[in-house]
């Protein structure tokens, strides 16, 4: 069974949704036969390496809402992903371009190690401040996270899995995938937003069972789009 999952590295919903679909896993009795795969899905394609100023005060921009409502909202979601084990650093978030954070994870596919650095990255991001657009920083956390150091130094200055990064962006909208994290079993089914485990389990337990003609989206959940979270 196959396993594909939508995500930015700078999305919230996506590290718990991780937390959650690990959750399922362990759970699923067929665990062995899945192959997960980590697509790419920019939230925001046009972002500079770094953008600069408040974070809280961009998310207000993004919902039309004053900053302390969006200091609530992002409270709101430290609380959300502590109950899944994870700490939210918002006031250290650093906000910027993920394209080449996200070609790092497609070597990091082609070497075995994707779920590794997808892990790293997202830990990097949501919880110690770092700067996913920086080629020194995600140098440093692909080598923590089993890349090796020559093949990430020719990757970054160069254009290598560009054009996978934007393959996965055309068929996240060829099948109509608007919000991160999407989880995908088998091009049959799917499921948006990071849905509680049970319910990421009877995804799995469906995809396992029956071959819809078209993708059947069979949960909808919270999740970030372009728009905000």
């Amino acid at each position: 069974m196959e396993v594909e999952i939508w995500s930015d590295i700078a999305c919230p919903w996506c590290y718990v949704g991780k937390r959650r679909f690990e959750s399922a896993m362990v759970r699923f009795d067929d665990r062995e036969t899945v192959r997960v795969t980590w697509r790419s899905f920019e939230l925001d394609p046009a972002a500079p390496v770094e953008r600069e100023g408040d974070g809280a005060a961009h998310l207000a921009e993004k919902y039309a809402t004053t900053r302390e409502q969006a200091v609530d909202m992002q409270e709101s979601m430290t609380t959300t992903a502590a109950g899944d084990g994870l700490d939210f650093r918002f006031d250290l978030a650093r906000s910027g371009n993920t394209f080449d954070a996200h070609r790092v994870l497609h070597l990091a596919a082609a070497r075995g190690v994707q779920d590794a650095v997808k892990e790293r990255f997202m830990r990097a991001y949501l919880t110690e401040g770092e700067l996913m657009g920086d080629h020194a920083t995600l140098l440093r956390l692909a080598q923590e996270a089993g890349l090796s150091a020559d093949e990430l130094r020719d990757l970054l200055v160069s254009d290598r899995y560009a054009e996978e990064v934007r393959q996965d962006e055309r068929t996240a909208a060829s099948i109509g995938i608007s919000a991160v994290p999407f989880f995908v079993v088998d091009r049959k089914f799917g499921a948006s937003g990071a849905q509680p485990p049970d319910a990421l389990l009877a995804l799995l337990r469906k995809g396992s069972d029956a071959r819809p003609a078209a993708l059947d989206v069979v949960a909808t959940g919270a999740a970030c789009g372009p728009d905000g979270c």
